[in-house]
């Protein structure tokens, strides 16, 4: 099975000119690319970190619950909740 990580990215060119119109030949001859990060993916990206991302020792309590049946999920309260977020969405 081919590698879909491996291949042009869908919607790239391949003829030496990105889709916004630039030369690549340039970038692609010292073998790195530049990008030009719009104000909100800088933001984004001064965002991503990975102290932060997961509190491991909360997971770990979950699990725990789950596993000793203290920690009972509810479908219908769930549903509710996505339902409440899609209403709120809409407005």
């Amino acid at each position: 099975m081919k590698n879909p990580t491996t291949g042009p990215v869908a919607g790239a060119r391949t003829d030496g000119v990105s889709s916004a119109g630039v030369s690549s030949t340039g970038a692609a001859a010292s073998g790195r690319a530049s990008v030009d990060l719009s104000a909100a993916a800088r933001h984004l990206s001064s965002l991503e970190s990975t102290d932060n991302d997961v509190n491991v020792a909360r997971v770990q309590e979950i699990r725990d619950a789950l596993a000793s049946g203290q920690l009972k999920i509810d479908p219908s309260r769930i549903a509710d909740g996505l339902l409440a977020s899609v209403r709120d969405l809409l407005k």
